[in-house]
């Protein structure tokens, strides 16, 4: 097992990386001292994991499971809202401890249900996702999709600890395991080009789903998501670079429908985009631009989108809640592992749309 740990002073807390740790989830729940524990999850992951989490967790506290219907779609205030019904009519109190079991969206909405219940009770995550083990269950972010975009509606709760059983990843379809490397991939190519180099070279070993190689990936990603958020916990500044790709990523997730296309496949399109977006303004070359092309599709995943609405797209962008009274910041290349913020002209932005198939 590897540790990780978020310095956040009194918020501060572990991630443990490790395989077969459902079957331990006692050792980080009980010292929590719950009145109540609610495992959050979905029909598919339950039916998987959630035997493993409650046998663990079955002698710790009176235990209760919310379970919710699987994918992106879910992920509106009207569930959260069924959530807490069910923390209320169960008897939830400050002392109850919500354990978020699952990907992404369960990670997102067990957690909004828990900053805002009683003005927040605690939050275990452990996630079952390549995804979420690298990126969604570390940082405290949780909320919710509008209709107008992605996660608008949400709060900071950072989680009192993060388990993440790597065995998980076992069952997860290829379409999943590639989704989780979009963020592997933007986490070197942002903040560290050793790990990117590490991540390229051992890209076939993730794709088999080799332990050691997803083990070591897992811990450098969470390794630089931690300590971005150590020093920038609320977005106010450096942790903006996390979404490198995620501008253009949200806009293809909300145009095409939230759930069409799985968080990942947006953000390593969103990336392929940002990387043209870099060349254009000047800071990387053609080589930079058609390597990261090419790491994205060997993790089979989307590089372009065709035939959605350039103008669509812009709107759908300036509306992002990192945009600042319409203005579009996006996060910008100067090499590989080192990222900035900066706006575009609409020239150099509509440029980008056109090679990436946009109409």
């Amino acid at each position: 097992m590897r540790r990780i740990s978020v310095d956040l002073s009194g918020r501060s807390y572990e991630i443990h990386v490790g395989g077969d740790l459902l079957a331990r989830l006692s050792e980080w729940v009980a010292p929590l001292k719950p009145t109540r524990l609610f495992i959050v999850s979905n029909q598919v992951v339950y039916r998987l994991h959630g035997e493993a989490a409650r046998s663990s967790l079955a002698a710790v506290a009176p235990l209760h499971a919310i379970v919710l219907a699987d994918g992106e779609a879910t992920k509106t205030i009207a569930t959260v809202e069924r959530v807490l019904d069910q923390l209320v009519d169960a008897g939830a109190d400050r002392r109850s401890v919500i354990v978020a079991l699952g990907g992404g969206v369960i990670g997102d909405i067990a957690g909004f249900a828990a900053a805002i219940y009683m003005r927040g009770i605690r939050l275990v995550q452990v996630p079952t996702t390549l995804l979420a083990q690298v990126d969604s269950s570390v940082g405290g972010k949780t909320g919710v999709n509008h209709s107008r975009g992605k996660n608008l509606i949400g709060a900071f709760h950072q989680p009192s600890v993060v388990v993440s059983d790597t065995q998980t990843l076992r069952t997860l379809p290829a379409r999943e395991l590639s989704a989780g490397l979009a963020e592997i991939i933007k986490h070197g190519l942002l903040a560290d080009e050793h790990y990117f180099d590490g991540v390229e070279r051992d890209l076939p070993r993730l794709l088999a789903c080799e332990s050691a190689a997803l083990t070591n990936a897992i811990v450098g990603s969470c390794q630089i998501k931690a300590g971005v958020v150590a020093r920038d916990e609320k977005e106010s500044g450096e942790r903006a670079l996390l979404n490198l790709g995620h501008t253009f990523g949200h806009a293809i997730e909300s145009l095409t429908g939230f759930g069409t296309w799985l968080h990942g496949e947006a953000v390593g399109c969103g990336l392929c985009m940002a990387a043209d977006l870099s060349a254009r303004c000047g800071l990387i070359d053609a080589a930079v631009t058609k390597r990261i092309e090419n790491i994205v599709h060997a993790a089979k995943l989307p590089t372009r989108i065709v035939g959605l609405s350039k103008s669509a797209a812009i709107a759908s962008m300036r509306g992002d809640k990192k945009s600042e009274s319409g203005r579009i910041r996006f996060v910008l290349l100067q090499r590989i592992g080192h990222a900035f913020q900066r706006e575009v002209s609409d020239d150099i932005l509509g440029a980008t749309l056109d090679a990436g198939g946009y109409v």
